[in-house]
C-alpha cells in the first residue's frame, strides 16, 4: 500500500523543503510537491509539521544503554555525595547480590569535587557489594565488600593502560580504564534473555529522541559473554520484530588472535541485514577528559602529575588496524587525547602505506583534543570523524582547565576539519550522555553548553543544515550506506522523525526544545508522543 504524507515541511537532505513524501513496501517512493504527487491508497495530513529522515547516532553503546536502564540511575542524582549515595541506598541488590549504579560526575558536586571511594560507599552497604560506574565509563568506584570479594588489596599488581588508584598502600575502590577489568567481568553476568531486554529498552528510548539507526560498540559491555552470544541477542530480536532500531556494530576487540577469529568466521565490515550489520573494528584508545585518563602529550594543566593513559601500546594498534586495513575491515578507534591521536594517526598512516584503500572509511571516534598538525594529517588521511557535540555541554566548562589554552584554541576542531573533506557525523557516546538529537544539534549550531554559557570556539559552529546532516545523512555515510538511508528520497529506507516545531526556523538557544512527535521506522510507527 501507498501512503502519501502531505503539507509538511520536509527536509529530503537538501533545501528548499518540500511538501509530501510517499512510502510503499518500507521505502520512500516520492518526495516532492503535491502537484507532482502520485495517487495513494492512504492520505495523512502532516499539518504544516517538520519532517526529516531519521536521526542516525553514529557513536554509542545500545546494549550498556539498556543496561543503565536497569540500574541506579546516577545520572540523575550527581548534584553531591550525600546524593549519589542515598540513590544507590535505594536500589535493590541484582545480579549476584551486586548493587549498581551508573552516571556519576564528581565535576557536578556542589561540595568538593572528589570521587567516590570505597569508603563513601561503605556507607551504601557493608553487606552487599557496590560497584558505580562515573558518567564517562572510563572509571568506577567499589566499597570495601566488594575489593573483599574480588581480592584485591596492596599488593594487586597495577594493569597496563589502567590504574588502581592507592592511598596510604591499598586500595582507595576507584579504578581507572583497563584496571577496571579486575572488577567488572567479575559482576554475574545476564543471560541472553536479559541481554535482549536491556537491547529492547534501549531501542525504545532511542526512538523517543527520533533515532533509527545508531552505530553502537557492544562486545565489550560484559566481558564474560562472547560476541557470539550478542549477535545472536540481536538477531534474535529482528527475527521477532523487536528490533525498532537499525544497528551497525562497531566491534571491539583488544588483541590480534581474537579479531582474526572474527574476520574469518565471516564477520566483517558490511555483512548482515538493514537492521544489523557489521560495522568497523572498534578500539578504545585511551580514557576520558573528565576522568583525566584521555592520553595528552603534555601534562594536564590542572593535574601537573599526568598525562593520561593509553589503551594500547604502538606496536597493539599497528598490528590490529593493519590486520583491519590488509582485510578490508573498516575500523573507529576512540581518541581524546593528543597523544593518543598521534599513536592512531601513525597507525593508520601505516596501515594506509602498506596496503593502499581509496574508500576505507577508517575514522577517529571523539576527536576532541587535537593540534594543528594533526588536523592537517587527519585531512591528509580522509579520515571520518565521529564527532559528539552534545560533549560540549560538559566540556565548554573544563577543557581549558584541563588542557591548557594553547591545545584547547584548536580542539574540537570539527568544522574545520569538515570543511577540508573529512565526513563529519554526530552521536550521543550514549550513554556517556543523552541520546539527546535535538541537544546536540543546539550544540553544534551554538557552541555552547544547553544553558547558553560559552561561547566556545565560535568560528567551529555548524549552520542547522550541516548539524542536521551529522545525524542523518552522514552518519548514513559513515556505514557505506549513504545509497539506502539518511535522506527522504526514492528508493531509500522510509525511517523519519516528525518534530514539533521547523528547526530552520528556531531560534539557535530552543532548538533543543523541539518535541519528537514521532518516529518511524520503514514506514511504522515505533514512537508516538
Amino acid at each position: 500500500m501507498k501512503t502519501l504524507y502531505y503539507n509538511g515541511k520536509i527536509y529530503t537532505g537538501t533545501l528548499p523543503l518540500v511538501s509530501c513524501f510517499a512510502v510503499e513496501d518500507g521505502r520512500f517512493c516520492f518526495a516532492g510537491n503535491e502537484a507532482d504527487a502520485p495517487m495513494a491508497e492512504e492520505r495523512i495530513d502532516l499539518q504544516g509539521k517538520f519532517v526529516c529522515a531519521g536521526f542516525n547516532d553514529s557513536h554509542m553503546h545500545l546494549l550498556n544503554y539498556g543496561q543503565a536502564l536497569t540500574v541506579a540511575p546516577l545520572h540523575a542524582h550527581t548534584g553531591s555525595l550525600e546524593e549519589l549515595i542515598r540513590c544507590l541506598k535505594e536500589t535493590a541488590p541484582g545480579r549476584g547480590g551486586w548493587i549498581l549504579g551508573r552516571g556519576w560526575n564528581q565535576d557536578f558536586f556542589t561540595e568538593e569535587k572528589k570521587m567516590p571511594t570505597r569508603y563513601d560507599l561503605d556507607r551504601v552497604s557493608q553487606v552487599h557489594p557496590v560497584c558505580a560506574i562515573r558518567a564517562c565509563g572510563h572509571a568506577l568506584s567499589v566499597n570495601s565488600k566488594a575489593l573483599e570479594l574480588l581480592g584485591i588489596t596492596g599488593d594487586t599488581p597495577q594493569m597496563e593502560g589502567g590504574e588502581i588508584v592507592m592511598e596510604h598502600g591499598q586500595p582507595n575502590g576507584i579504578f581507572f580504564d583497563n584496571a577496571m577489568d579486575l572488577v567488572l567481568p567479575k559482576i554475574p553476568a545476564p543471560d541472553k534473555e536479559e541481554l535482549k531486554q536491556m537491547i529492547r529498552l534501549g531501542c525504545r528510548a532511542l526512538n523517543r529522541y527520533g533515532i533509527t539507526s545508531c552505530q553502537s560498540d557492544d562486545y565489550c559491555v560484559f566481558h564474560n559473554i562472547s560476541w557470539e552470544t550478542v549477535n545472536k541477542a540481536f538477531r534474535e530480536l529482528e527475527e521477532a520484530g523487536e528490533l525498532t532500531v537499525r544497528v551497525y556494530e562497531q566491534a571491539n576487540f583488544t588483541n590480534l588472535n581474537a579479531l582474526r577469529e572474527f574476520v574469518q568466521s565471516g564477520h566483517n565490515t558490511g555483512a548482515g541485514t538493514d537492521l544489523f550489520r557489521m560495522g568497523p573494528l572498534k578500539m578504545l584508545g585511551d580514557g576520558a577528559l573528565g576522568a583525566r585518563t584521555a592520553f595528552l602529550s603534555r601534562p594536564y594543566a590542572d593535574a601537573p602529575d599526568t598525562r593520561g593513559l593509553s589503551v594500547f601500546t604502538k606496536e597493539e594498534f599497528e598490528s590490529l588496524i593493519g590486520y583491519a586495513n590488509e582485510n578490508g575491515m573498516q575500523a573507529a578507534v576512540h581518541c581524546i587525547g593528543d597523544a593518543c591521536l598521534d599513536l592512531m594517526l601513525g597507525a593508520y598512516e601505516k596501515a594506509l602505506r602498506e596496503h593502499p584503500r581509496t574508500d576505507h572509511r577508517h575514522g577517529i571516534v571523539h576527536c576532541q583534543i587535537t593540534r594543528p598538525d594533526q588536523l592537517e594529517k587527519m585531512a591528509e588521511l580522509g579520515l571520518h570523524i565521529y564527532a559528539q557535540s552534545i560533549f560540549l555541554d560538559y566540556d565548554v566548562h573544563m577543557v581549558e582547565d584541563r588542557v591548557g589554552t594553547e591545545l584547547a584554541a584548536s580542539s574540537y576542531s570539527w568544522k574545520w576539519l569538515k570543511d577540508r573533506g573529512c565526513r563529519v557525523s554526530n552521536g550521543s557516546d550514549c550513554p556517556v550522555e543523552l541520546p539527546n538529537v535535538m541537544g546536540g544539534i543546539q550544540c553544534a549550531v551554538t557552541r555552547r553548553d544547553l544553558k547558553g554559557f560559552g561561547p566556545y570556539l565560535p568560528e567551529q559552529a555548524f549552520c542547522v543544515q550541516e548539524a542536521l546532516d551529522s545525524f542523518t545523512k552522514e552518519g548514513a555515510y559513515a556505514s557505506f550506506e549513504e545509497e539506502t538511508k539518511g535522506q527522504i528520497k526514492p528508493g531509500m529506507l522510509a525511517d523519519f522523525v516528525i518534530l514539533g516545531e521547523n528547526p530552520f526556523e528556531t531560534t539557535p538557544e530552543h532548538l533543543k526544545d523541539i518535541p519528537i512527535l514521532a518516529t518511524f521506522l520503514a514506514g511504522k510507527p515505533v514512537y508516538s508522543l
